[in-house]
């Protein structure tokens, strides 16, 4: 029988994928990749051609993204991992909290098989494993700037209270 995990891997059939070896791509290197690929496309369209604000998405956004896809929010172990292989790999860059995907990133996202959302990403982590070698990078996500994107990601979803009046508190 399986061993007990601390978090879970699903694939589109529903099925639990092993974490991999630790040479090769992960199956989650490939969730943090196709999530930061759809999460900075999503926010191209918002962004004015006058903005200060860089390009790239925030680690809130890369979670509510790989949450859609897989309906579980990476660790944070598995977050860090996934950037240090795939910076090392330079397919992405991380600077001051923001996530970039590289033109390298965007040439594989481009050329990879197309199939549904519900293959996207073990399609990708075929890609990964046949095209590039994973890398290497010394990045650190902290604990707490973990905490503080998967709470401002849940505060996303809470319904505000009702704001109460002076008079009426009792």
């Amino acid at each position: 029988m399986n061993a007990w995990r601390p978090f879970r891997q699903r694939t589109g059939r529903g099925i639990i994928s092993p974490m991999g070896d630790e040479g090769g791509w992960r199956w989650s290197d490939a969730w943090i990749f196709v999530s930061l690929i759809i999460a900075g496309g999503a926010g191209k369209h918002r962004r004015s051609a006058r903005t200060r604000r860089p390009e790239g998405v925030r680690l809130a956004d890369v979670l509510s993204t790989a949450e859609h896809l897989n309906r579980a929010i990476p660790a944070r172990h598995e977050i860090e991992a996934a950037i240090r292989r795939l910076v090392g790999a330079g397919l992405v860059t991380v600077s001051d909290g923001w996530f970039r995907v590289t033109s390298a990133g965007e040439r594989l996202w481009r050329t990879r098989p197309h199939g549904g959302v519900g293959t996207v990403v073990e399609t990708m982590h075929g890609v990964l494993t046949r095209r590039h070698a994973p890398g290497n990078y010394d990045w650190v996500l902290d604990e707490e700037e973990h905490a503080a994107a998967v709470q401002e990601y849940a505060a996303r979803f809470m319904l505000p209270t009702p704001r109460r009046s002076p008079e009426n508190s009792g």
